[in-house]
């Protein structure tokens, strides 16, 4: 199954329209976000243009209560489609899209595991080397919201950081702005517990979520090409093929003992 995927999406040369993405993505709201870059890193715009980077590939898990709308919600971003008939995800399953970055080609999987309970020993073993985190509650139902800080705790026992954290609402278009706006405040205090960034969407028209999902890719794109520009930091110099390697520090030192040496042999020769 991985594997028929795997070569499917290798056919892809070419994002969607709106996955080619040149500009930085801005959050849903300003004031519950940990995440303040406002733009693409100058180290990040030079390593694209001079297209150095390898592949990359950013793993995102969708974890929540049963029925709050992961799989609505990974549904609209992936196929463009609502489905009214609600099943239940066995176990996990996952999909693969691919980004345009500043013209560099960046796959974002998406893994959706099941939120009952029977089902949880198995979904937490496709927690491990998660780059983005995505913690989904239903906006009309405040007990799925309160169940944020237990999913979030599972994640991240299985993973390192850094990642970045989503706390998302779904079923938006369910409520009215007066009601929406007290649900917010009580998400807002649960996403600055989590130091999460607050998104609030609705599957069933479509509202915020390709928003969503753009800036969660270009968010842990940054992430992984300035860790890759900061392991290939020139500490050394290679020299052709022959494996040779000059550091600069070792090189002056070693200059300097070469001096003090035949110094010293000068001094020795004089007195003898």
């Amino acid at each position: 199954m991985l594997e028929t995927r795997s070569a499917v999406y290798k056919m892809i040369e070419v994002a969607r329209e709106e996955r080619q993405i040149n500009n930085w993505p801005p959050p849903f709201s300003s004031e519950i976000t940990l995440y303040q870059e406002r733009n693409f890193h100058t180290v990040v715009r030079r390593s694209c243009m001079r297209k150095c980077l390898t592949l990359k590939i950013s793993k995102a898990i969708v974890i929540g209560d049963v029925s709050v709308g992961k799989s609505c919600l990974i549904n609209r971003f992936c196929h463009k489609i609502f489905d009214n008939n609600y099943k239940a995800t066995i176990g996990v399953d996952f999909e693969v899209e691919r980004f345009d970055i500043l013209g560099i080609p960046f796959h974002l999987q998406i893994w959706d595991t099941a939120g009952q309970e029977r089902f949880k020993s198995i979904a937490a073993s496709y927690y491990r080397g998660a780059n983005v985190i995505m913690i989904v509650f239903d906006l009309a139902n405040l007990v799925s919201l309160g169940h944020c800080q237990q999913w979030f705790n599972e994640a991240a026992q299985c993973n390192t950081e850094p990642y970045y954290v989503f706390l998302i609402g779904t079923k938006r278009d369910l409520l009215s702005n007066q009601v929406y706006e007290i649900i917010e405040k009580r998400a807002a205090e649960m996403a600055r517990k989590l130091n999460a960034e607050f998104w609030a969407v609705s599957a069933r028209t479509g509202d915020g979520v390709s928003e969503l999902f753009a800036r969660a890719a270009v968010l842990s794109f940054q992430s992984m090409v300035l860790n890759e520009c900061e392991s290939m930091k020139p500490e050394s110099i290679n020299i052709g093929s022959d494996l040779i390697t000059l550091n600069p520090d070792k090189e002056r030192t070693k200059r300097k003992s070469r001096r003090n040496r035949c110094f010293d042999c000068t001094n020795l020769v004089i007195e003898y």
